[in-house]
């Protein structure tokens, strides 16, 4: 893989599971290098028989901080949006069973990529957010796959206040779905009791049909929230100066335009 060493791939269970490292702590920052890396993955996963399942976790205390926010500055915004964007439709398009070990901090696309998964075990430590706002710009990828994850009030309530949740309010949300000392360990023992007895084959076929019209939906979605991120959002103020303000760890003067 050209990208290896910003993650860390572990074929076990006779290559029927995949643990996928983000391995740059202390953030695990999604930039593109990171975002172009797990794609490969998922890539790599669609064209290989006998993957079963893939989890996903942070190197390190967390697992991820977000998006790289320099990158999300006005010269480079398009770019980085089309490069998450990308990696999120090889997720989906992979139709491998996704899992995510979650301990630490969870943030921005950190738990966009998380709500992408199938089940989501995460350690009683573990904060999981949706900060964009705070930043002044919003969350593509959260505003279509967090309503389906956990209800649109819930969701609603992640992107526009920019707050973060507990392990114990995220699993009352149904954002997460197990709680355990090592989520790691969970999601293994999950795999081996629930999906290693299986057909790799039909959990392809399974995770396709579950996820039928869902993805082509996503993905015409993203298309239109990225269109308005770029023309619309960062044609505004507001945006601008959130980034350069959280860049400059100053307090944002917002214009409200």
């Amino acid at each position: 893989m050209s990208n290896e060493g910003v993650i860390r791939v572990e074929r076990l269970e006779e290559g029927a599971f995949w643990r996928v490292i983000l391995n740059t702590p202390k953030g695990n920052i999604l930039d593109q290098t990171m975002m172009n890396a797990l794609a490969e993955v998922f890539h790599e996963a669609r064209e290989t028989s006998g993957v079963k399942a893939i989890c996903l976790e942070g190197a390190g205390d967390h697992f991820s901080f977000g998006a790289s926010v320099p990158e999300h500055r006005k010269e480079q915004v398009a770019a980085m949006l089309a490069t998450f964007h990308e990696l999120v439709r090889q997720v989906f398009s992979a139709s491998v069973t996704c899992l995510a070990a979650v301990r630490g901090q969870c943030l921005g696309g950190g738990l966009e990529v998380v709500a992408a998964c199938h089940r989501v075990f995460a350690a009683p430590s573990a904060q999981l957010g949706q900060p964009e706002i705070r930043l002044g710009v919003f969350a593509p990828v959260a505003s279509i796959l967090l309503p389906e994850r956990m209800g649109r009030p819930a969701a609603e309530d992640l992107c526009l206040s920019g707050r973060s949740l507990n392990a114990r309010e995220a699993e009352a949300a149904g954002l997460v779905d197990v709680i355990a000392e090592d989520p790691t360990q969970a999601a293994l023992a999950y795999f081996q009791e629930h999906l290693k007895p299986h057909s790799a084959t039909a959990l392809h076929f399974a995770v396709r049909a579950l996820r039928s019209g869902w993805f082509e939906r996503v993905s015409a979605d993203l298309d239109r929230l990225e269109s308005m991120y770029v023309s619309e959002l960062m044609e505004t103020h507001d945006a601008v100066e959130g980034i350069e303000a959280f860049l400059a760890k100053r307090p944002p003067e917002w214009r409200n335009s």
